[in-house]
């Protein structure tokens, strides 16, 4: 990617300047949708077999086979979702009511709704600010007897730190489920990310650097018996395999959790395209973040020589002293920045305003949420920012850019985005002093309330 030709002087779009980001140059759709997807959703409407109880179905056991052949491991059980395949994932592993499961605090919440599903209590643990990662010793310090498994997500597409996690669990005998919803496609250490632990789980949700036409969920692992119970658990605890007719006959308690047929297709088809499409991505993506990291105002994501990033989001941070700020100003700076990106045309959003713990539904007293707490004789975390320090200040401090860096073609769109990040920082001392009279409040405070605020209107007391 070179640079583009757009101007990056004159005054902010946001006062009334030149918007750098041309209005012809749109996100464009994802995923991409071709001939050949069509097809293969065509073919399976034509075939009248949807489900995995069709007898001959082929669509769900080749998508599985072919993507255990992608992440070097022995067998892939395809389900319904991402969170689903976390959930199955830690119930195979047989986690119990009661169990502890350590997670990160920053991440989506269906990380720490799987062990709830499963009444065992989330045991949240602070992130390096840099990878926004957990870490090995972060996860040493939260191992109390009741732990069982640890979750470990590979954040925005760039992989932990799994040896070192793995060692530290092998030493207290823990199972670690893999949370790669958004690393399709990385590496760590020249090994794929779904086959660096005990078992994986991926999500195939239609935003995802591999999708569907919906929702989907593989999981993937190189114990065949936990293979076995996981497809069970998928189907209700029944034993029915691709070639077995089904006898409805339960063994354990399990879910309706299937995959249909259609999106194992439609996924099929979009796998041919996926080693392209990753490098076009990197192709693209790299020189924008080069471009980037050269403007001391922004910490923009990177990765070390031994690991991929697979960047499925990109989460930039503000950097206070680089604009002349204390450090008190990071949120104050971080809103003004992202304005003035987003009048340039840069969709700069926050992304993840409230740590896990702060979630509403870790703290109730009442109901379902409430029993993993009540089985362990615990109290819900409170998610304050003294507990998690690095989690709050990332939330504070960053923002992203999602899905428009999607699209193999994406280039030219990036580069004009780089222009507006040059742009921005030449202005730096304007946004510093903006951010120093800009009524602010942490968004943690903001998700809270409109959250509260949301669920009266929904559900008035």
């Amino acid at each position: 990617m070179t640079k583009s030709s757009g101007a990056t002087a004159g005054k902010l779009a946001m006062f009334g300047g030149s918007r750098t980001v041309p209005r012809t140059a749109r996100i464009a759709k994802w995923p991409v949708v071709t001939e050949e997807d069509e097809q293969a959703v065509s073919r399976v409407l034509a075939s009248g077999r949807f489900t995995l109880a069709a007898h001959g179905e082929e669509e769900i056991p080749a998508l599985e086979r072919e993507w255990a052949a992608e992440t070097g491991t022995r067998h892939c059980v395809a389900v319904s979702n991402g969170t689903a395949a976390l959930t199955l994932a830690l119930a195979a592993a047989g986690i119990e009511p009661g169990d502890e499961v350590i997670v990160p605090a920053l991440s989506f919440v269906g990380t720490a709704a799987a062990p709830m599903h499963l009444l065992a209590v989330p045991v949240f643990v602070d992130v390096d600010p840099d990878t926004f990662n957990m870490t090995a010793a972060a996860v040493e310090a939260a191992i109390t007897p009741r732990t069982r498994a640890v979750v470990v997500v590979h954040l925005h597409g760039l992989p932990a730190d799994m040896d070192e996690i793995n060692a530290v669990a092998r030493k207290h005998g823990l199972a670690v489920v893999e949370d790669a919803a958004q690393a399709h496609g990385a590496r760590y250490r020249d090994r794929p990310a779904g086959g660096l632990a005990t078992v994986g789980a991926f999500s195939l949700n239609v935003s995802k650097n591999l999708a569907t036409c919906g929702e989907g969920g593989l999981v993937t692992t190189d114990d065949e018996g936990l293979a076995r119970r996981i497809a069970s658990l998928r189907q209700f605890g029944e034993l029915a395999g691709a070639d077995t007719p089904r006898t409805y006959i339960a063994h354990v308690l399990g879910w309706n959790n299937k995959p249909n047929a259609i999106q194992a297709a439609f996924t099929r088809s979009q796998l041919r395209r996926f080693p392209a499409d990753s490098l076009r991505r990197e192709q693209n993506v790299r020189p924008f973040l080069d471009r980037v990291a050269q403007l001391p105002g922004f910490l923009a994501p990177h990765h070390g020589t031994d690991r991929t990033h697979a960047w499925h989001i990109l989460r930039f941070r503000v950097v206070p002293s680089a604009f002349g700020l204390e450090d008190r100003y990071a949120g104050p700076l971080r809103v003004a920045v992202q304005r003035a990106l987003r009048a340039e045309g840069v969709p700069a959003a926050p992304y993840q305003t409230l740590p896990l713990p702060a979630q509403h539904m870790f703290r109730v007293d009442s109901g379902f949420d409430a029993w993993p707490w009540k089985l362990a004789g615990t109290r819900p975390p409170t998610g304050g920012p003294d507990a998690f320090p690095a989690v709050f200040r990332v939330i504070e401090d960053s923002f992203a850019i999602q899905k428009a860096h999607l699209h193999p073609d994406a280039g030219p769109l990036l580069a004009h985005y780089a222009d507006a990040f040059e742009k921005v920082w030449q202005h730096r001392d304007g946004l510093a002093r903006l951010a120093t009279t800009l009524p602010y409040t942490p968004p943690w405070e903001e998700a809270s309330a409109a959250g509260a605020a949301e669920w009266e209107s929904a559900f008035p007391s």
